[in-house]
């Protein structure tokens, strides 16, 4: 039989913003598929739930705040001292920031906050697994953006700017890891029915639904399909790409 290249049998996997949402619903998947699964989070009451459904041990519980450069770095090596590889990094953390609010009120601490948890977070999440990658000839790494990073969504800056960067970012590393075994990838979903969205204003999610040909929200367990997918051996000759799940609202 042909080898299951979606299979996680033996593999590492680290995935932020696990206890809920998007990023819970990948480690479910990866963890059904195989995988160890690190889940990271500052959400503590959300990862001790995760925990107690998929049995894993406290020692791959992490509390995690992505806004503190060395919390992101001890965690990591931290992780690797005890597992001795990391196979893919899943990043699923992220704040919405301010919504609805026109570029010229947006106080400038709310989105020094939205950049530094989304972009800067994603850049020193890469910068700590890469050297482990490296090392073994192989890694997969994934970042989720947004169709806010594509298109951009009005009364949303902070967001978008994040975003956007993000996409830029990965674009950029993904040649200089391609001749390593590492890929990365991002991933632009549109609305997703995730608790991230429940302080998102109605007319801002109105206004995002609109825009989805299938006229509905996406649900966490689709996003997380694509992840296990860019997460695994079978994503192999595919970098610096950013994947779509928008219900048809992007075609590029």
């Amino acid at each position: 039989m042909p080898e299951n290249k979606t299979s996680f049998d033996n593999r590492v996997v680290v995935i932020t913003g696990a206890a809920r949402g998007i990023g819970a619903a990948t480690a479910r998947l990866i963890s059904s598929r195989g995988g160890k699964v690190f889940a990271l989070d500052i959400a503590k009451e959300g990862l001790a739930s995760l925990q107690a459904e998929l049995n894993l041990p406290a020692d791959q519980v992490i509390p995690l705040d992505l806004g503190n450069q060395n919390s992101v770095k001890e965690t990591i090596d931290a992780i690797y001292a005890k597992a001795g590889r990391i196979d893919a990094l899943i990043n699923t953390a992220g704040v919405v920031g301010p919504t609805n609010v026109k570029v010229e009120d947006v106080q400038w601490a709310d989105f020094e906050n939205t950049l530094r948890i989304n972009l800067f977070g994603t850049v020193w999440l890469t910068q700590a697994v890469i050297p482990y990658m490296k090392k073994a000839k192989y890694g997969r790494i994934a970042h989720v953006a947004s169709i806010a990073g594509k298109e951009g969504n009005p009364g949303m800056t902070p967001y978008n700017v994040s975003k956007s960067g993000m996409i830029g970012f990965v674009k950029g590393v993904s040649k200089e890891l391609a001749a390593d075994g590492i890929t990365i990838n991002s991933l632009a979903p549109a609305v997703i029915r995730t608790p991230m969205n429940a302080d998102t204003s109605d007319e801002t999610l109105k206004y995002m639904i609109s825009r989805i040909p299938m006229g509905r929200v996406g649900e966490a367990e689709e996003v997380a399909e694509l992840l296990a997918f860019m997460g695994s051996e079978a994503c192999s000759f595919t970098t610096g790409f950013t994947f779509d799940a928008t219900g048809g609202r992007a075609t590029y």
